[in-house]
């Protein structure tokens, strides 16, 4: 065999490898949830194919929202509905968390409002046809006139008025501004050959919905801002206003009333501070820290999806995409600046657990408080420089009685967030105690990120993708904290 032919075997023996090599990354190859297209190895020639978990449908929104002067809001919403499951369907569920803050329900659940919200709809039609429908707690079901096969469609219009609460839990009015989340019908995932809609709870997240596009118009009364989902707000906003969003699992507005505005700018990102009190020192902090973080997660686990990143210090610590407010937890009045910071943080990483990686927060919670306190527990251990303190966090959960982190958020009778965030992000930790430390763990989260953005996991899904990362043959390292089938 001449030079030159060795020399050309030897260019294309090359080319093969690299490309080998290539297939063992990660690469979204679709934005389906179920795609098997994802491909990783660690230390091994055999590729890992990912799987997310199917929503069921596709659903794409446009909502237009008029606020009067009183704070009394008119929405009409209309939702193009793919029906993506092996199903036929012969109703539609819906999410309505506004009905939960009104007077009757409110009693009824036991939570106390003085100055309750109050709803009230207009039309619920599909081709200008009214629909029968029932609004039960924050259940919307639409009984169908004709049945709607896989892989067809319907599109339902809305119509309603709705003030909102005073010291409500997160769709609330608080000191003149108002916050909306969750303000318009949602629509439930389908699995299992049903909806996936569980009952309201006051503590955890309880409402799951699929990624979507939406585009949304406003129009608000002189003298406020708006504060949302968008990549493109200004301040201060217009009165009147559009945007459009997409690959996103719900919108949110914050509407509000003289704020104090901190602004940074991270490179492609911008950072936005809204504050109401008379402390600049503070505000001026927070973006310090709050940009640091963002550093860190998007050098870490992978790109943020969008320009702009808004932290409203009001309300309680809660996470939408593009968006977080953070002043109260549970229970609580205003939390002490260092705690104030932390939740920041904390509520930055959702941007990653949560709204580009999906779960189901109701069946597993886990995996995004967790997770997020995972990444918020690496980012302040690679600022201090320390070890990780693995006996201090085991010791941690002495406590606790040896339940599992992924059970259903009705199954834990206390102590729910000691487990779906404290015992979950420490037997996190655990996984890299002999296995690479915190350099390790940075780059689990970004294979796991590369993997699973823009789907669903829950946790047979994650044990799986862990067990291939690690070349491990058994479940026994979950046994303690995971319940499995």
């Amino acid at each position: 065999m001449g030079w030159k032919v060795i020399k050309q075997c030897f260019a294309f023996i090359s080319l093969i490898l690299s490309f080998l090599i290539f297939l063992t990354a990660c690469e979204l190859k679709k934005e389906n949830e179920n795609s098997d297209s994802q491909k990783y190895a660690k230390n091994t020639d055999i590729t890992f194919s990912s799987k997310g978990v199917p929503a069921g449908n596709d659903s794409n929104y446009e909502i237009n929202l008029n606020m009067a002067p009183d704070g009394e809001f008119h929405v009409e919403s209309t939702v193009v509905i793919k029906n993506t499951s092996k199903d036929e369907w012969e109703e539609l569920v819906f999410y309505f968390i506004p009905n939960i803050f009104t007077e009757n329900t409110a009693r009824e659940l036991s939570y106390p409002i003085e100055s309750p919200a109050k709803v009230k709809f207009h039309k619920v039609e599909n081709e200008g046809e009214q629909m029968n429908f029932t609004l039960v707690k924050d259940t919307l079901t639409i009984q169908l006139n004709h049945k709607i096969e896989p892989d067809n469609g319907v599109t339902i219009d809305f119509s309603y008025d709705f003030t909102l609460p005073d010291k409500g839990l997160r769709f609330t009015e608080n000191n003149g501004n108002y916050f909306l989340s969750q303000f318009y019908p949602m629509l439930a995932t389908y699995r299992d050959h049903k909806w996936n809609k569980e009952d309201y709870r006051l503590n955890g997240e309880t409402y799951h919905t699929a990624f979507s596009s939406f585009k949304v118009s406003y129009i608000i009364p002189d003298g406020y801002t708006i504060a949302s989902t968008s990549n493109d707000d200004v301040f201060p906003s217009e009165i009147k206003g559009e945007f459009e969003v997409s690959n996103i699992k719900e919108v949110f507005l914050a509407i509000l009333k003289n704020p104090i505005v901190t602004q940074k700018a991270n490179e492609d990102v911008e950072i936005r501070i809204f504050g109401f009190e008379d402390q600049q020192d503070l505000y001026t902090e927070i973006t310090e820290v709050a940009s640091d973080a963002f550093n860190y997660f998007e050098k870490t686990i992978g790109p943020y999806p969008f320009t702009q990143l808004d932290i409203v210090i009001d309300s309680l610590g809660m996470e939408y995409p593009g968006i977080i407010t953070a002043n109260t937890i549970y229970g609580s009045g205003p939390v002490n600046p260092d705690a104030l910071k932390s939740i920041i943080v904390h509520e930055i990483a959702h941007q990653w657990f949560y709204g580009v990686i999906s779960n189901d927060p109701y069946h597993d919670a886990w995996l995004d408080e967790g997770f997020a306190d995972f990444a918020t527990g690496l980012y302040q251990f690679s600022k201090s420089k320390e070890e990780i303190p693995y006996e201090t966090m085991n010791e941690q959960l002495a406590h606790l009685e040896p339940l599992p982190v992924n059970l259903p958020l009705d199954k834990y009778e206390k102590n729910q967030s000691s487990y779906i965030y404290g015992k979950s992000s420490t037997m996190l930790f655990n996984l890299f105690e002999d296995r690479g430390g915190i350099k390790e763990a940075e780059k689990f989260l970004g294979k796991y990120y590369e993997c699973y953005k823009y789907k669903e996991i829950n946790t047979e899904e994650f044990v799986r993708f862990s067990k291939h990362y690690f070349n491990l043959k058994d479940n026994s390292i979950f046994e303690e904290w995971l319940l499995l089938e």
